[in-house]
């Protein structure tokens, strides 16, 4: 009964003041037309972040011949052996020297591109089995020390700039 009642004024009030339902509806297409321009501007002038690479790194990516990188800790008697033509060269000459990152940063960094890498690894018809061979075997609950955890992360920013690859939520820089 109430529904009936409710419904009744809504129609009767309606009727007595059109000229403010046509304003209403004035005001609604023009504030949807405004969303809509303002939605179509926003998305043609985002654009992407193209990386640059030195003289020195496309003398890295250009390289052929296979160099091999060993990354190996004596205390927890854990090894990563990266064989990628031009990582070597890469490493000594672009990437940021031992020391520049703390080694919590390259933890934490490692272990969100670890996570990445292996959801591609597990899934090679969608990333192709060709970059994302096998799983990488990482636990925060291990220390790796310094040198493993800056060998793994420019790995990882060294593989994302080559191959054109997004691994984490930020562009891989040096």
């Amino acid at each position: 009964m109430h529904f009936m009642w409710f419904f009744c004024i809504f129609l009767e009030w309606n009727l007595i003041h059109p000229e403010k339902r046509k304003m209403k509806r004035l005001i609604l297409r023009i504030s949807t037309l405004t969303f809509l321009i303002l939605c179509a501007v926003s998305s043609c002038t985002g654009t992407k972040k193209i990386v640059d690479f030195s003289d020195k790194e496309k003398l890295a990516f250009e390289k052929q011949e296979g160099d091999t990188v060993k990354i190996a800790s004596d205390s927890t008697a854990y090894e990563i052996i990266i064989i990628d033509p031009g990582f070597n060269l890469w490493l000594a000459s672009v990437a940021r020297p031992e020391g520049y990152y703390s080694q919590s940063y390259l933890e934490n960094r490692n272990q969100i591109l670890v996570t990445n890498w292996n959801q591609r690894a597990m899934q090679p018809l969608q990333y192709g089995a060709n970059l994302y061979e096998m799983q990488i075997d990482y636990s925060r609950n291990i220390d790796y020390g310094y040198e493993v955890n800056y060998k793994l992360y420019n790995y990882f920013v060294y593989f994302q700039r080559k191959y054109n690859q997004r691994l984490g939520p930020w562009l891989p820089r040096i």
